[in-house]
């Protein structure tokens, strides 16, 4: 835990309690896409080998929506200003199908069936996620 956690001076060890967060909101927002979309799912084994899967796919989708996704946006201009937008949910199943991908690389089982479950998991995985965003505070507290 020291490795994710810093010193500052005067407040002692914090950790970064908004990433520990979002890697968790994003865990249940996948795993909400995976109940409700049939052609999702978290491979098979105990509880805690699928919560360990939802959370290493949310690291990957995390990562993925923070390096890739920016560029294939600013790529993909023209595309958002003809489709007044609607190209972002194309843009967020594509970003779901990479992160399926590299997933696939680190033998974690979690599949999508896929474009159409793919577009449809990534409108309820925004859906979600904004929902939990708007819940839980915006500032955290690392003590």
């Amino acid at each position: 835990m020291v490795a994710l956690c810093c010193w500052t001076k005067g407040s002692g060890w914090r950790c970064p309690v908004r990433l520990i967060v979002r890697i968790l909101a994003g865990a249940v927002a996948l795993a909400v896409a995976a109940g409700l979309i049939g052609g999702i799912s978290v491979g098979p084994g105990t509880t805690s080998e699928r919560v360990l899967t939802l959370l290493a796919v949310a690291v990957i989708f995390g990562l993925v929506n923070a390096i890739v996704r920016p560029i294939v946006r600013l790529i993909s201009i023209p595309l958002f200003i003809l489709t007044l937008g609607l190209f972002t949910f194309v843009v967020n199943a594509l970003m779901l199908l990479l992160t399926v991908w590299i997933g696939d690389q680190f033998d974690l089982a979690f599949e999508v069936d896929g474009f159409w479950s793919a577009l449809l998991g990534a409108l309820v995985i925004s859906v979600v996620s904004f929902a939990i965003n708007v819940i839980l505070p915006d500032k955290y507290e690392g003590r």
